[in-house]
């Protein structure tokens, strides 16, 4: 069977959020190697993975908790705080729906653009590279997306925008090419509250059926501000979240990039 995802591609994925300097490397890098011990399947590796890196902001907030148990289900961890044994559920909140395709698939092209360039010269080429691209990108067809691809592959290794790359800025990477979108963000870019009320709610409907040894059971809620289609700029309507009620012991929304965390219940 085919790998959905390859060893590599988690390198990838933790060497990017090397590039935060609030990134906790060494705990992050021995619950991945426990992941990986683990006899869960290479996609199940993979979610495990990415969700241990989402819960980075919460590790520099409760750095007494212990993770114990990363590879269970409902919740989808166990930790150990204040001699307790807590079930932490994880889940994130999309701001932007309709970007959460685009992003999927540039992505993808970003892939076959690395791809390119790595069997040309991976020496030459190693870094991350942050691209920002106009107004009115179409990924519609397979003709626009092999367009795509050869604009950000000459791109880089002009070191200068073509095509329907804006702009291009690199940083150093000791391994190989990794691409992803450039970091902005709108003024204006806002959470509506209700999201954040929508997925609790959801929540409280599963949590009869979470594992009911452990003495208290955390709802994480996180931003994942290195995905555009989760970035947000301010929470609107922010008191609503006060009044949520929820059998969840404590719950709080992180976002992953500068740590900030709001504590609702």
């Amino acid at each position: 069977m085919k790998k959905t995802f390859s060893d590599e591609d988690l390198i990838k994925n933790l060497s990017l959020y090397h590039l935060n300097r609030h990134l906790k490397k060494k705990p992050i890098e021995k619950y991945h190697r426990t992941i990986d011990a683990s006899p869960l399947h290479d996609r199940e590796k993979y979610k495990k993975k990415a969700e241990i890196l989402l819960l980075n902001s919460f590790m520099h907030h409760f750095p007494e908790v212990k993770f114990e148990n990363l590879t269970c289900e409902s919740p989808d961890f166990i930790a150990k705080f204040n001699d307790k044994k807590i079930g932490i559920e994880l889940t994130e909140v999309i701001n932007h729906l309709e970007m959460k395709k685009m992003e999927s698939n540039l992505n993808k092209i970003f892939r076959q653009a690395e791809i390119l360039l790595e069997q040309e010269n991976t020496t030459k080429y190693r870094g991350v590279y942050f691209l920002e691209f106009h107004p009115g990108i179409r990924l519609d067809t397979p003709e626009n997306q092999q367009e795509i691809i050869l604009n950000i592959y000459r791109s880089i290794k002009k070191g200068k925008p073509s095509g329907y790359v804006k702009s291009i800025r690199k940083s150093s990477h000791r391994r190989n090419v990794f691409i992803t979108h450039e970091y902005s963000m709108n003024l204006f870019d806002e959470l509506c509250s209700e999201k954040i009320v929508e997925l609790i709610e959801k929540k409280n409907e599963k949590f009869p059926y979470y594992d009911h040894s452990v003495d208290e059971c955390w709802l994480v809620i996180v931003s994942d501000m290195n995905s555009i289609a989760s970035r947000y700029t301010f929470i609107r309507d922010k008191e609503h979240l006060q009044q949520v009620k929820s059998p969840f012991h404590r719950i709080f929304h992180l976002e992953n990039l500068c740590g900030n965390m709001t504590s609702i219940k």
